[in-house]
């Protein structure tokens, strides 16, 4: 293939002079048509006088030349783009002598060409690559057009690609791309909606949306079979937009631009090594509505999404998935699904969350222990609390014991168990639904094909092997050394864990330190409040704590990931996730794990105190270990929400405004035209994928499960953050984000897993929660003994100091123990109690879950109905007369037909080209 003189000068940015017009492009349009390069090269060869200089090839362009047409199309308005491809270069003057060139440095001395700096032989390479390219592109069938911007010191270039239709028909077989052959009733993909219509109740949340895709029985494409899918005449509309995106992305990611034995092949590894700086789909057109009047299926899919979806206002409606599947692809639209779903099984837990927590207001007045402490006056001295603190009065802590009553008394642990049966019954349907999405969306039997290596393993990996699937040979990393390099990070890992861990037991002392200043002021309103200011003030420095540590953990654990050498993405994003999840699990779970189950269990007592580093053991506050664990909760969750969601508003429009100063800078005067689709999308940020979104819900759900018995109101906060959460996802994949090649998917991935073992893991801790931090248990357990009331309760769970503790004689303390210190016979009769409730109580539950999964199919009845009538319609559609068939398999296959070609027969084409 030859480019014409001044294309290729333009495209290997080679100190090139001419002007920046962006009527010259690879691939012209001249008149309305598409002139491919190669059919260029004649004209070039004839007008090459000199080789040193760039000739162009000059065009009328008077009246003759098409007229831009608004939205993504090439200059003749028929031309589909389909992927944009960007790089940037720094201008550089050129000065000519009679013996040699030189260029002129950035301090203004003259160097001779021939003494390239390392940086400048960079370029050339990076040049040579995109020249390379771009050639396999052209002979791959996509047609071209460049664009390009510029002034004194940088030139952006845009190289617009198209797929005609014998390349997508090609592709197409070879991607198993589904192709329509009946169509049916659109799926009602809203539960709820069913519900009020049954019974009769207007439903604010239905809304009816615009130009909603159709829904067909489908099957995999063959180009064979054309004429029996619907709509196989139309060209322009055959192929959806995302498909279309999915094909180029497919060619650009196979096609080489080196060697392909150093697999030098990819756009994706391209952008890694510096040629290009970003490569995308563009938006369909802007998202603003126009001024004029406009009828809704007249809007454009990006409208419609933004204007039904990623208002503010739309937050209370149903989201049109259909058409968020449409626009960014199947993975991106099930993250929205499960979001969506997981926020709708949130409000009946908010509910009766709300319902528990109003109940313990309403019943405060009969809580007979905290009105025994409130009436007690002088009756019960306290011992110090700490070794210089002075003896107080029981009846000091009036308010907190009355506040405590909120979080612990037995609408919570009935609550517990509701939210235990609540998160795997959750779990149980929205695999139903995910099972009914990926039918509807046609991923069913969508699985990933051998995955290509990724850039980074390509670029870094020592030697070549064969891979055992496809024969073809790839780079390949010792599994050894793999297994090595994970184990160094696994105790990277554990080192950072006792980092949090260090962090941990200095809030400890920190939260003690501030308690003992607080007894010291002498005021009585802050020795009383003392262990609450202290739990408040330590938590907000723990959460600062958190979203530090969580920080630079993210990007130590994406650089042990990148050493580790996994050669997929999907084994790259396990790992990540992997060990991401675990240092948050720990980071953000750690102090509220310590509150609820070991704070207070290794206090002693009077003259045998534990201590820790010289200081006395913190025991739980006035009110009890669940109202600090209920403090903790509300300031780590909805402060980590909160700040996040700011994060989310303000970051990535930070990062556009940057984006567009460096291109209004480029535009200089030119910046009054209106900018066009692919120079509005460049300006926008590169998407960051799904990986935080997942990670920021999935700890969320751990909150409101893990710990819910301790704060019946976390599932109220998590509902109000989900609401805003999802607009704010909504707006930026809409509004701030480059559009993403759309992806296929099943389903959300190693997440389900993880939500799994934390439903689990809360059946557990809630078991443990109940039966040994909160006082259900004891209260019960001394009802049974002495009387259905709990008149007594509180001086019987205060010991007597031993005799031995002269300083404050008879002082009492908050245990089980005789005079001597040791434990009496009810503490043993409890502990027996506590194990034998944990036993019970996840037996019974974890029964009834795996009861609920057998009763609830994975799969609904209805939906078996459907796939079997699909395959029906598929076999018929690809059946062949049984005698032909059998008499083609004693034939030779005929040749192809002329003028098409396969995609096996051009990879090994360009194959042969990027060894040449």
């Amino acid at each position: 293939m030859m480019l014409r003189k001044g294309d290729r000068e333009v495209l290997l940015d080679l100190d090139y002079v001419g002007d920046s017009q962006t009527t010259e492009s690879y691939g012209s349009l001249r008149n309305g048509s598409f002139i491919p390069p190669r059919y260029l090269s004649a004209a070039a060869a004839d007008e090459d006088v000199d080789g040193d200089d760039p000739i162009h090839i000059h065009w009328n362009t008077g009246s003759n030349q098409p007229v831009p047409q608004p939205g993504n199309y090439f200059r003749d308005g028929r031309t589909k783009i389909d992927f944009v491809l960007v790089w940037e270069v720094r201008s550089r003057r050129k000065r000519r002598g009679k013996g040699k060139s030189e260029v002129t440095s950035e301090e203004g001395t003259s160097v001779p060409t021939e003494e390239k700096s390392r940086s400048e032989r960079r370029k050339a390479q990076l040049a040579q690559w995109r020249e390379r390219f771009v050639q396999n592109l052209e002979s791959a069938g996509l047609l071209m057009e460049k664009e390009e911007m510029a002034n004194e010191k940088r030139t952006i270039h845009f190289l617009k690609l198209s797929a005609p239709w014998d390349v997508l028909v090609c592709f197409a077989e070879e991607l198993c791309l589904r192709a329509p052959l009946q169509a049916q009733t659109n799926l009602d993909l809203d539960t709820s909606a069913k519900v009020l219509s049954r019974l009769c109740i207007p439903n604010v949340m239905k809304e009816s949306v615009p130009n909603r895709p159709l829904d067909y029985y489908t099957c995999a494409f063959r180009k064979s079979k054309m004429n029996r899918f619907l709509g196989c005449d139309d060209h322009e509309t055959y192929f959806t937009n995302t498909q279309r995106h999915r094909v180029v992305y497919e060619i650009l990611s196979r096609t080489v631009y080196g060697k392909k034995k150093r697999a030098e092949v990819g756009v994706d590894r391209l952008i890694n090594e510096g040629a290009y700086t970003a490569t995308f789909p563009l938006h369909e057109g802007p998202f603003q509505l126009p001024s004029y009047e406009i009828r809704p299926d007249e809007l454009n899919q990006r409208q419609v999404v933004y204007h039904y979806w990623a208002r503010w206002w739309k937050w209370y409606k149903y989201q049109p998935l259909d058409h968020i599947r449409e626009y960014f692809g199947e993975k991106i639209a099930l993250y929205f699904a499960w979001l969506g779903f997981y926020t709708a099984w949130l409000l009946p837990a908010a509910v009766v969350g709300t319902l528990v927590f109003v109940s313990g207001v309403m019943s405060m007045g009969t809580n007979t222990p905290a009105k025994e402490i409130c009436t007690s006056g002088g009756s019960y001295l306290m011992c110090p609390l700490c070794n210089t603190c002075k003896a107080w009065n029981m009846s000091d802590i009036c308010t907190m014991a009355k506040l405590g009553y909120l979080f612990d008394h037995p609408g919570t642990v009935l609550f517990s168990v509701f939210m235990s049966f609540w998160a795997v019954t959750f779990l149980e349907y929205w695999k139903r639904k995910m099972s009914t999405l990926a039918h509807h969306w046609d991923c069913m039997d969508f699985h990933e094909e051998e995955e290509r290596p990724r850039p980074e393993f390509v670029a870094m990996a020592p030697t070549m092997e064969e891979n055992p699937v496809t024969g073809v040979k790839e780079p390949y990393f010792p599994e050894k050394t793999r297994l090595s390099r994970m184990f160094t990070g696994s105790m990277v890992i554990i080192m950072m864990l006792c980092v949090v861990m260090i962090f941990l037991v200095t809030v400890v002392m920190c939260r003690g330190i501030i308690s003992v200043m607080m007894f010291h002021t002498g005021s009585p309103v802050l020795r009383t409040e003392a262990g609450t200011i202290a739990n408040i003030s330590s938590s907000i420095v723990n959460l600062g704590l958190i979203l530090l540590m969580g920080r630079v953990y993210t990007a130590l654990a994406e650089q042990l990931t990148k050493w580790e050498m996994h050669r997929t993405q999907t084994q790259y994003d396990n790992a990540l996730i992997f060990k991401v999840f675990i240092f948050q699990f720990v980071n953000f779970y750690s102090s509220p794990f310590y509150v609820a189950f070991f704070k207070g269990r290794f206090v002693g007592y009077p003259t045998k105190y534990g201590t820790l580093f010289g200081m006395r053991n913190e025991d739980c506050g006035p009110g009890g270990c669940l109202i600090e664990l209920a403090e903790q909760l509300f300031i780590i969750m909805v402060g980590k929400q909160v700040i996040n969601n700011i994060q989310e508003f303000i970051l990535p429009k930070v990062k556009a405004w940057q984006q567009r100063r460096t291109l209004a800078k480029v535009l200089g005067d030119k910046a009054s035209h209106e900018p066009r689709r692919w120079e509005e999308d460049y300006q926008l940020v590169e998407c960051e994928g799904l990986f935080e979104e997942y990670l920021e819900m999935v700890l969320q759900f751990g909150f409101i499960t893990i710990f819910v018995a301790a704060f019946p109101l976390a599932p109220l906060f998590a509902l109000l953050n989900n609401w805003v959460e999802i607009r704010l996802d909504a707006h930026k994949f809409v509004c701030e984000y480059r559009r993403p090649v759309a992806e296929r998917a099943q389903n959300i991935g190693v997440w389900f897993n993880i939500l799994e073992a934390l439903s689990h893991l809360s059946v557990i801790a809630n078991a443990f929660l109940i039966a040994f931090t909160s006082d259900f248990l004891p209260r019960l357990l001394y009802q049974y003994k002495f009387g259905n009331d709990l008149h007594g309760y509180v001086n019987f769970t205060l010991a007597y100091a031993p005799l031995n503790f002269t300083e404050y004689p008879m002082c009492r303390y908050k245990a089980y123990r005789d005079g001597s210190g040791n434990y009496t016979l009810f503490y043993w009769e409890l502990l027996a109690v506590r194990l034998g409730f944990i036993i019970a109580f996840e037996h019974v539950v974890f029964f009834v879950l795996r009861a609920i999964d057998w009763i609830v199919p994975d799969v609904p009845e209805s939906l078996e109905l459907k796939i079997k009538r699909e395959r029906y319609l598929a076999k018929q559609a690809l059946a062949e007369n049984q005698e032909a068939l059998l008499v083609s398999r004693n034939r030779v296959a005929a040749p192809a037909s002329e003028g098409t070609s396969s995609p096996e027969r051009f990879w090994k084409h360009l194959q042969v080209d990027g060894l040449s």
